[in-house]
C-alpha cells in the first residue's frame, strides 16, 4: 500500500477539495479544520510528533499496535500535553514484535481498539504540523486504519525528520565521496540523534519516540536551517 500524497503546493487545495467530498462526516471535519498556511515559518509552526509501534514493518499485513503523540514548537516541547495510546489490534501479535516493542499480550488484550480512539488522534492532531521520522510507516499505516475504519482515505501534510537528515548528510558530502557513492552515515533516529550529542533514549515506546523525534528536529534545524523557512519547504 503506497497512498500518494498531494505534491508540496497543493495540500490547501487537497483539504478544500476532500473537505466537502468525503462522505465520511468524521474525516470531512477533519478537512474542514484546514491546512496550516503553507508559507507559515517552521519557528511559528504548531507542531506534534507522531510515532506508530506496529505488529510488523509492512502495513500491508501488519497494525497499529501503539501510537504516541507529543506537541511541540521550536522552542519548547509540551510533554504535559502529549498522549499515549496502546491499542487493540485485530490479528494476533508474533513474539517476533512483541520482543521488538515490548507491548504484551495482556496489554493489548486490555487495550481499546483503534476505533475507540480515533477520535482523539484526530483531535490532538488537527491544525497542526504532523513530524514523524520515516513518514512511509506513519503515512500508510495511518492511511490503512482510516480506510478500514472509515472506509475513506485521510491524508495530511508530514515534516520527515530522517528525509531532512538525508539531506543535510547529502550536501556534506564531497565531489570524491558522491563520484564513488560512498554509502551516507546511518539515519535511523537514535543515530542521527547521536550527532546532535541528543541523550540517549530507549527505542520502540511510541511516546519516547515521539519526544525524540521532536528534539530531532529542534536541533536540525537550529544547526543547519533557517527557523524562518515556510514550511511548505519541509513538508511532504
Amino acid at each position: 500500500m503506497n497512498p500518494e500524497s498531494p505534491s508540496l503546493l497543493d495540500w490547501v487545495e487537497y483539504y478544500r477539495q476532500h473537505s466537502t467530498s468525503s462522505k465520511n462526516e468524521r474525516v470531512s471535519d477533519f478537512y474542514r479544520h484546514g491546512v496550516i498556511n503553507p508559507d507559515t515559518s517552521i519557528g511559528q509552526a504548531p507542531m506534534v510528533a507522531m510515532d506508530f509501534e506496529t505488529t510488523g514493518l509492512s502495513s500491508a499485513d501488519s497494525e497499529i499496535v501503539s501510537i504516541g503523540l507529543v506537541p511541540f514548537d521550536l522552542r519548547r516541547i509540551y510533554c504535559g500535553e502529549s498522549r499515549h495510546w496502546i491499542v487493540k489490534p485485530e490479528q494476533d501479535m508474533t513474539e517476533d514484535s512483541i520482543v521488538f516493542h515490548g507491548i504484551t499480550h495482556s496489554n493489548v488484550d486490555a487495550a481499546p481498539p483503534l476505533a475507540n480512539i480515533l477520535d482523539q488522534v484526530l483531535d490532538a492532531i488537527e491544525g497542526k504540523l504532523v513530524v514523524v521520522h520515516y513518514r512511509y510507516i506513519e503515512r500508510e499505516f495511518f492511511n490503512k486504519a482510516v480506510l478500514g475504519l472509515l472506509q475513506e482515505p485521510l491524508l495530511f501534510p508530514l515534516i520527515d525528520t530522517m528525509e531532512i537528515e538525508s539531506d543535510i548528510l547529502k550536501g556534506r558530502q564531497g565531489f570524491f565521496d558522491k563520484i564513488l557513492r560512498k554509502p551516507l552515515e546511518p539515519i535511523r533516529l537514535d543515530y542521527c540523534r547521536r550527532r546532535y550529542n541528543l541523550p540517549h533514549y530507549d527505542a520502540h515506546n511510541a511516546l519516547t519516540d515521539a519526544i525524540a523525534t521532536a528534539e530531532l528536529l529542534q536541533a536540525q534545524i537550529a544547526h543547519h536551517l533557517n527557523p524562518d523557512m515556510p514550511i511548505k519547504d519541509l513538508w511532504a
